[in-house]
């Protein structure tokens, strides 16, 4: 038990606290004098931070410029936050420009969303900070103020969620971006300019509106699952190619029949890929050289197409005998006028060379009707990796342009007779088009196909298993090569179409 004798008194606790307080005083005023100013801030800092109570959240500016770029991170995480918006917002931006496909919406300054990733909530904000400034250039009395306003995200989250931001969560949302820029991207259609000449070369476009898809593709399903699966094992091996040492492209010979779709398969691949197109004409080129000007030009994520090589210029260099010799002549003589054509090698460069690492992720398409003709070396893996073969129209490929054109299911009774006729017709894919495209009227338009497949049938148009023009004697080679080289991109220079004047072997080199 205390008593209050024990206790002490105020006139004590008094004095004690003023002894107390001058001894703080002469300490401060002595450590004022001995300690240097940097010194007592470093302190003073330190003890302020080891009591301060500390934020378990941490907060990401993400402004919209770097000061010389934009920020990429910015952008795309402005589209990618468009697709999070949520009853909660209340102001909100739409726009829509003449090339976008549809509204484009965006958070108004001040907005808020809440985003979900792995289990873990990350807060975004968006600040638009306005400011005035006078412009330094007007030296008037009546100086005019300069309005600008500087952009930015801020996204919070708990602070144990850092590494996973940075690592997996910031990255997906650029991805994301990506993505979404791809599927409204518009696709080009790139060729070399009229005004072509030895100066230099260069590219025009226009908006690649082509409509072929995978779907609509009149294909063996076999043939295009192979082919969607190898374009998507393609785009997703950019670290292979690297860990291998190869140049991140991939190459393809399209070759068959006229009409086959070669054309509609290039562009289905186009949009399915989003890549833009580049429609290389060998015959304009002059120099090897100035293949290497038109790589380098060339895009990534790109098709570079160069259809009917076999007729689009003369190699001479692996030619053989008196043709051979002449070809070489001929070069000769263009090589002294300083007119010095394309040649095989500058080709394979091209191709597969030094000069073919210029870029990523691109695509080369070599189209052909007559696969034989084509030098070895243009054939090898590397360089030509997968050949697909576009022949006539089969069964499956019937069904699905009779679906396209007249919405006719497999169910209707001519589909039975179409079936086993069509297999052993030789009749193109454009040519079953064409017919399905003569009348509205769905029953009307099969049996006039009916019709047509009896007529062939009975005229002998049927399919061989042998290659005609193996089959057939080297003069008529010879002089349907003569005839179908000269014609202009599937016109005879009569100006009729080559399918219109052609027989049942395959004439001309155009698609």
């Amino acid at each position: 038990m205390f008593s209050t004798r024990d206790m002490p008194s105020p006139s004590s606790i008094f004095s004690a606290y003023a002894s107390m307080t001058a001894s703080i005083m002469l300490l401060r005023s002595m450590a004022n004098e001995l300690v240097p100013q940097p010194i007592r801030g470093y302190l003073y800092n330190t003890f302020g931070y080891l009591i301060r109570p500390r934020s378990q959240t941490l907060t990401l500016i993400i402004e919209e410029s770097t000061g010389i770029a934009r920020n990429q991170v910015y952008d795309s995480a402005e589209a990618y936050l468009s697709t999070r918006v949520s009853p909660e917002n209340e102001r909100l931006k739409i726009s829509k420009s003449a090339k976008e496909k549809k509204l484009t919406v965006r958070l108004e300054k001040g907005e808020k969303v809440v985003d979900c990733f792995n289990g873990a909530c990350f807060k975004w904000r968006f600040i638009c900070a306005e400011s005035e400034k006078n412009n330094p250039n007007d030296h008037s009395n009546n100086s005019i103020s300069v309005r600008s306003e500087k952009r930015s995200f801020e996204l919070s989250f708990p602070k144990k969620y850092k590494e996973m931001v940075l690592d997996s969560y910031l990255p997906f949302i650029l991805d994301k971006a990506r993505e979404m820029k791809d599927e409204e991207r518009v696709l080009k259609m790139h060729t070399l300019n009229t005004s072509y000449c030895y100066s230099g070369v260069k590219w025009d476009s226009i908006n690649l509106e082509h409509p072929s898809t995978f779907e609509t593709l009149a294909m063996e399903p076999e043939l295009k699952n192979a082919v969607i699966e190898d374009l998507d094992r393609f785009v997703k091996r950019k670290e292979f190619y690297k860990r291998v040492g190869r140049a991140w492209k991939r190459g393809y010979l399209l070759y068959g029949p006229p009409g086959t779709g070669k054309s509609s398969l290039i562009a289905a691949m186009a949009n399915y890929l989003k890549f833009d197109v580049f429609d290389l004409e060998l015959g304009s080129i002059v120099r090897d050289s100035d293949l290497r000007k038109l790589l380098l030009a060339t895009a990534n994520r790109s098709i570079l197409v160069i259809e009917d090589i076999d007729c689009s210029v003369d190699l001479p260099e692996r030619r053989h005998g008196d043709h051979g010799r002449k070809q070489a002549d001929v070069q000769a003589h263009r090589a002294s006028d300083g007119r010095m054509q394309l040649t095989l090698s500058g080709l394979l460069n091209f191709i597969d060379g030094l000069w073919s690492s210029c870029g990523d992720e691109r695509i080369i398409i070599f189209t052909t009707n007559h696969k034989e003709r084509l030098d070895p070396a243009l054939l090898r893996p590397g360089r030509m990796d997968m050949h697909i073969h576009m022949s006539y129209c089969s069964y499956q490929g019937f069904k699905i342009l009779a679906s396209n054109y007249l919405e006719t299911s497999s169910d209707h009774p001519l589909f039975g007779e179409v079936e086993g006729l069509i297999e052993d017709i030789q009749i193109t894919p454009a040519q079953v088009a064409e017919e399905l495209m003569k009348n509205e009227d769905p029953e009307a338009t099969l049996e006039g196909f009916v019709k047509l497949l009896k007529r062939k049938k009975m005229e002998g148009d049927v399919c061989e298993n042998s290659t005609p023009d193996k089959a057939e004697p080297t003069r008529q080679q010879s002089k349907r090569r003569k005839v179908g080289c000269k014609q202009k991109r599937g016109k005879s220079n009569s100006g009729v179409h080559v399918t219109q004047i052609r027989t049942r072997r395959m004439r001309g080199c155009s698609l």
